[in-house]
């Protein structure tokens, strides 16, 4: 029993394969079977003065989307603000008025 060589294994990874199948997906001929629709020249398939009849799910997908993005948006108008940059000016504000350095704005109002 004879084992081959490190360099055979080596060399015949090494040495380029033929492509089997060069081909690309356009060139094939079996795409365009039953399924596939000539161009008519219409715009979107409907002859002119010819009434676009809309399918059952447009409307619902049209309202459910427009609504979905006002929820959003109100949500995100509406958020509480848990931003580090605010809670630290709160802080401060609170330890300064607590020392006595800066003085209560509600107390400054009032008299």
């Amino acid at each position: 029993m004879s084992a081959r060589p490190l360099s055979h294994c080596l060399r015949a990874r090494c040495v380029p394969r033929r492509a089997q199948n060069i081909q690309g997906f356009s060139t094939r001929s079996n795409l365009r079977g039953d399924h596939y629709d000539p161009p008519t020249g219409y715009l979107f398939g409907l002859k002119p003065g010819q009434k676009y009849v809309k399918e059952g799910w447009e409307n619902l997908w049209y309202y459910g989307f427009i609504g979905s993005l006002l929820v959003a948006g109100v949500a995100y108008v509406f958020k509480p603000d848990t931003s580090i940059q605010t809670w630290a000016l709160e802080e401060a504000r609170r330890r300064l008025e607590a020392e006595g350095i800066l003085e209560d704005p509600d107390k400054v109002q009032r008299q």
